[in-house]
Formats: structure tokens, sequence, C-alpha cells
């Protein structure tokens, strides 16, 4: 069995998890949400950045001394969790990036993707990139009460996590990995994570959801996770 480290993406929290993290539980594993600082129940005044993001992964797993770690991160959090990932050494299993932004050394979250529109919202919300509306939902697979729920939970995300490039010793495509890919949300995987598909260290798995699968589709995410978890 493995210890799964879950990491949600912009605007969530631990929260999000909760359906994945008790089929996770019912599997056998050992869970533990974490949300990242400056969201959800760790909003704070005090900056975010994107290397404190990294820190509070790489410190939650050598709190706990965790040995067997599945590491997942969705959308936003593959960039935290990919660098996190490469630093916790032979701690780590697998990572598993669901629908995820890959890290590239040297490069911000905003790099790569028409994000213009981003950097203006920071800008006009005092730093922070406000959560979406309930139409920006529409197409990805999510019922009406789910989309309640994600809208009702989300909180401003700290901006510079997102302008802030990540920092990489290696290629991202050394360490043991598995990338899902939600259909609903486009065919094909980001660049950077295609060219990291090319290694024989990584696995692409398809779902045919939207991009919040953790929500439309907790139970195949979680038969999912326990694959990746049994591959390493």
């Amino acid at each position: 069995m493995a210890d799964f480290v879950l990491v949600a993406g912009t605007w969530l929290g631990a929260w999000a998890w909760v359906e994945v993290d008790a089929e996770l539980r019912a599997a056998g594993h050992d869970v533990h949400g974490l949300t990242l600082t400056g969201l959800a129940e760790r909003r704070s005044t005090q900056p975010a950045g994107q290397q404190t993001h990294v820190r509070d992964i790489v410190e939650k797993v050598e709190r706990l001394d965790l040995r067997d770690v599945v590491l997942v991160g969705h959308s936003y959090a593959g960039i935290p969790a990919g660098q996190a990932g490469e630093r916790i050494g032979d701690r780590l299993r697998r990572v598993v990036l669901v629908d995820a932004n890959v890290p590239v050394d040297g490069e911000s979250f905003l790099s790569g993707w028409p994000s213009d529109h981003v950097r203006r919202a920071i800008d006009g919300h005092a730093g922070y990139w406000p959560p979406p509306g309930p139409e920006d939902y529409a197409g990805q697979g999510l019922t009406d009460e789910q989309i309640t729920r994600i809208v009702g939970g989300s909180t401003p995300h700290p901006g510079v996590t997102l302008t802030e490039p990540a920092v990489l010793a290696r290629p991202l495509g050394e360490l043991p990995a598995t990338y899902v890919k939600c259909l609903l949300d486009g065919d094909e995987p980001m660049p950077a994570a295609a060219a990291a598909l090319g290694s024989d260290s990584w696995e692409l798995v398809e779902l045919d959801t939207g991009h919040w699968p953790t929500f439309s589709q907790p139970r195949a995410l979680a038969r999912v996770l326990c694959a990746a978890a049994a591959r390493a």
C-alpha cells in the first residue's frame, strides 16, 4: 500500500479530494490531503510564492516521515508537485499529474500558453487570481451541484505562484510518473507534458471527463491512482 499525498490545483484546497480520499482509503492506502499556503483554510496575508508551495509538499512528506509516496498534483499543482517529487528523493514511489501543468526549469505556470488575461486579472485583484464563475465550468462533465460545490469552496489564488519560475535539477522525465489527460478539456497534453511523456519512465492515462475529475469522476480517478501506485 502507498502513502498518497493529494494536492489540488488553483483556487482549491484539500477538501476537493474528499471523495477520492474515501475511495483510496477503502482500497487500503494511507491518504494525506494538502492545502497549499494561501488557499482555502490556509488563506493568509503573508505572500506565497511557487517555492513556498514546493516547500509545503516537501515539509509535509518529511514531517510525517512518509516513505512510499505517490504524489498527486492536479492542474497548477503539477508545477510544485513535480519539483517536490525530485526533492523528496527515495521517499517517492510515483508522481501522478492530473490534467496538470508540468514544471520546466526556468519557466512559470503562465509560460507557454496565452495568459495575458490571467496577468491582467492578478494585477486587477491585489495580486490574486480570482476564482471563475459557474459559467466557466460548462462542458466539463460536471453537474450543477458539483459546480456549486467548486465555486462555493474556491478562494483567490496567490498570483506570484503562477509567475515564479520552476527550479529543477534534472529533467522531470527521469521521475516515474503517470500523466492523466482529461479528454473533455482537450485531446492532447500540453507541450511540456507531451515532451516528458516521451520518457520510458512516464505513462499516459486518459479519462473521459473534464478538468475537475475529483468532482466529476472521483471513483474512476481513484482507480487510476491505485493502478499508478501498483506500477511503481
